[in-house]
């Protein structure tokens, strides 16, 4: 079973920054991270899970508009992680955090990680 394991996240002042990482471990391979597509998404309390970012194998990178420009989504395909950077934070981008890891190419395979709290103060 693939874990992810998320870390990073807190409490961070308005106009702030804050960098959230994701470590994939278990029976995952190097070769075979660099094929995922990977992804942040966030849930805020009463709203729907929404993608924040996601880079694709390519590194071909996308972004929800409200944090476009303000966020960056970055890979490591060596240490099978990667990482959302987090500026000019906002009381919006108050949420829970969780990296997802999809496999678009031969089996299909997508594991989650439990989620990051973060919160940003006025």
């Amino acid at each position: 079973q693939v874990q992810l394991v998320e870390s990073g996240g807190g409490l961070v002042q308005n106009g702030g920054s804050l960098r959230l990482s994701c470590a994939a471990s278990g029976p995952i391979s190097k070769a075979s991270f660099k094929i995922y597509n990977l992804a942040w998404y966030r849930q805020a309390p009463g709203k729907q899970r929404e993608l924040v970012a996601s880079i694709s194998p390519g590194g071909a990178t996308d972004y929800l508009a409200p944090v476009q420009g303000r966020f960056a989504i970055s890979r490591d395909n060596d240490k099978k992680s990667f990482d959302l950077q987090m500026n000019s934070v906002k009381a919006d981008d108050t949420a829970i955090y969780y990296c997802h890891i999809e496999r678009r190419t031969g089996r299909f395979a997508e594991w989650w990680g439990q989620g990051t709290q973060v919160t940003v103060s006025s």
